[in-house]
């Protein structure tokens, strides 16, 4: 693990077809992609479940470049915990001026004394706390990983955080970097990275970085309290020296996505409730209305405007083309990856952990919201079907922490 490495030119046909050679149901959701609702991987809502021996077609066009991934949607906490997940990178039409290009999956694993995954899925304390963290982490199914960058070259490092709750504070080099993308999506200009680039569960980071002429070995390394966990290892390859370039990058080619009107059509609450330290007394769960106990015996511990699963009635309906703002308030004492399917939504005045772009907005499809923050996302309503809103550390959204929006 992970799985293949799939990879795509901008515009091209993607089929796959998922066979279940496992003992559970499963589907695959295509994250970040902006493609057809039917291939979004929802059991329930876009297809039925991939029974255990039978398979699904997934047929669909890749709008944009950038970083992506797939992974399973169904039981979801425990199958992308047990590694069932892979990256797509989607390739600009023309590629961009760097010598090498490098995909690392960051994750983290529970694993018990034997060095077995720990079987501890489902867990409660995880799923009303910071969700299933592990005490392993790995780059590419790996212990670690090491590069080898000559003198002046430039490579291109797709950062994927697809771990199930993990929060990843990472240290680059102190060489130059720069901030190129944010899941899939260009920034409008290359920002420089200075200090530590945050990674929330789902999340993605194209960086720029180059290696000066006059340092020794260094490290991309996991930030842990007090400590420095080393992941990436940059060593010398002499033999590849070469002229620094003297410029910093220019600016990934945009990608088609509409941008949102000055004005909302309209403003949409969203409130999140429940966990650990919380104040979720009651919650409305498959129409009934239950009180925290009865919602604990069934392993519920949050609830997004009060329902506690995907509730019956979307959260909002839009009319196609219309720009839709979602004003998310976290009441709960922990923070939370907040997941669009189908979409990217505008953030203004925050990049959800990953650093400081400046003024102009930033299209992200997961967004860190922290403890007791606000934050608003603003969206172009273009792509028409049923789509999820969910918490992206696996286990809040096996807790309940699901809703869904519908565009017409």
């Amino acid at each position: 693990m992970p799985g293949p490495l799939l990879r795509a030119r901008q515009g091209e046909r993607i089929a796959v077809r998922l066979e279940n050679g496992i003992e559970q149901d499963t589907a695959l959701h295509w994250h970040g992609i902006r493609i057809d609702n039917a291939m979004d991987g929802v059991v329930g809502m876009t297809q039925p479940p991939v029974e255990p021996g039978a398979f699904f077609d997934y047929d669909f066009l890749v709008p944009d470049a950038g970083t992506y991934w797939y992974h399973a949607h169904q039981h979801s906490s425990e199958q992308v915990g047990r590694g069932l997940y892979g990256i797509l990178v989607v390739d600009e039409s023309e590629s961009p001026d760097v010598d090498a290009d490098h995909v690392l999956s960051l994750d983290d694993w529970r694993l018990d004394d034997s060095g077995a995954i720990h079987e501890s899925f489902g867990n409660l304390h995880d799923i009303s706390h910071g969700g299933r963290t592990g005490n392993w982490l790995t780059v590419n199914g790996r212990g670690n990983e090491t590069l080898e960058l000559g003198a002046g070259e430039r490579v291109r490092l797709r950062l994927v955080n697809t771990a199930n709750s993990l929060v990843m504070p990472l240290r680059l080099p102190d060489w130059p970097a720069w901030l190129m993308a944010l899941d899939g999506m260009p920034l409008k200009f290359p920002v420089e990275v200075t200090g530590s680039l945050v990674l929330g569960p789902g999340q993605r980071a194209d960086v720029f970085l180059e290696r000066p002429a006059d340092v020794l070995d260094a490290d991309l390394a996991f930030l842990e309290r007090d400590q420095e966990i080393p992941l990436v290892r940059f060593s010398h390859a002499s033999a590849r020296d070469r002229s620094p370039r003297m410029l910093p990058p220019e600016p990934l080619t945009p990608n088609p996505v509409e941008p949102c009107a000055e004005k909302a059509d309209a403003s949409t609450p969203l409130l999140m409730r429940g966990g650990a330290m919380g104040d979720l007394d009651r919650a409305r769960y498959r129409g009934e209305m239950l009180d925290t106990r009865a919602l604990i015996r069934l392993g519920k511990a949050w609830s997004l405007n009060g329902e506690v699963d995907r509730p019956g009635e979307p959260l909002l309906t839009a009319a196609r083309g219309s720009t839709q703002e979602i004003v998310i308030e976290n009441r709960t004492a922990w923070p939370h990856a907040m997941h669009l399917h189908g979409h990217h939504f505008e953030l203004t005045d925050s990049l959800g952990g990953a650093g400081n772009p400046g003024s102009s907005p930033v299209l992200r499809d997961t967004v860190m919201i922290e403890a007791r923050e606000t934050l608003a996302v603003r969206f172009r309503a273009d792509n028409p079907g049923d789509w999820l809103l969910h918490c992206h550390m696996l286990e809040h959204q096996a807790g309940g922490m699901v809703t869904w929006l519908r565009v017409s």
